[in-house]
């Protein structure tokens, strides 16, 4: 691993708004982790924010987060973005949804293990986003070696079509081809992002390949808090993201520095 306090700026540390496209996670990046998935808070100027960054950006920015994309245009109302939800195996463009398998049987079963489990358990929460499913534990830590076990056992019992992701104090079963990292790339490679500067701001361990993907290709990657990580930089909190996304969308311009200096 980098370490991120000695990393270089990246050769293109002075691209302006123009020449970047700005890959945002969630939970934990935009907002602080809250006790249960249910209990995020926005601040409210944030998705206006974010509306008046896309057009300075071209529309080159998009969401990229383990949350269904439905839930993020919940949480952005009355805007929507382009999204990579579901850890990349929902993906929105340009208004334009991608079909979605129905899920298996399988993980239906798996899902009402996990039911079964938080029922029996205070503090375990089970977050059914249908192609995926989450089992929460940080409301009850002393069990994160029983639950983990549990997902590893279900991970097993389901097979190669689906991966386990580790979070914090989360796993979560998800398609084994969807990654951040593959939704960054293959976004990259669209109109209105190809050709630009990646940017991805992330906090947690299911960001790393996201990191690793916009390493590859001479980006910035910035990582919220501390942690391992691949990310060649980083920055202490979401309220120090939200400063420089707030202070860009009121008129300051956007380059790669704007986030270093931070």
């Amino acid at each position: 691993m980098l370490s991120p306090e000695i990393a270089e700026p990246p050769a293109k540390a002075a691209a302006l708004t123009g020449q970047i496209a700005l890959f945002l996670d969630f939970d934990g990046t935009l907002v602080e982790i809250a006790p249960s998935p249910e209990d995020v808070k926005i601040d409210r100027r944030l998705p206006c924010a974010l509306d008046a960054l896309r057009q300075r950006l071209g529309g080159a920015l998009a969401l990229v987060s383990g949350r269904p994309v439905a839930l993020l245009d919940e949480m952005m109302a009355p805007y929507r973005f382009d999204a990579a939800g579901l850890h990349g195996a929902q993906i929105r463009l340009g208004g334009a949804d991608a079909p979605l398998a129905a899920p298996s049987e399988a993980l239906h079963a798996a899902t009402r293990k996990m039911v079964r489990f938080a029922n029996s358990h205070v503090g375990v929460i089970v977050e059914d986003k249908r192609q995926s499913v989450a089992l929460h534990w940080r409301l009850a830590p002393s069990l994160a070696d029983e639950a983990l076990a549990l997902m590893e056992e279900v991970a097993a019992e389901i097979g190669p079509s689906m991966r386990l992701q580790r979070g914090k104090a989360v796993a979560e079963l998800v398609p084994a081809t969807a990654s951040k990292g593959g939704a960054i790339n293959w976004l990259l490679q669209q109109n209105g992002y190809a050709g630009r500067t990646p940017v991805f701001i992330g906090d947690d361990i299911t960001d790393e390949d996201g990191f690793a993907a916009v390493n590859a290709t001479d980006g910035l990657s910035i990582r919220i808090g501390d942690g391992e990580t691949c990310a060649r930089h980083r920055l202490a909190s979401p309220t120090a993201l939200r400063h420089v996304l707030l202070a860009a969308a009121e008129g300051g311009d956007l380059t790669l520095e704007s986030f270093l200096q931070s």
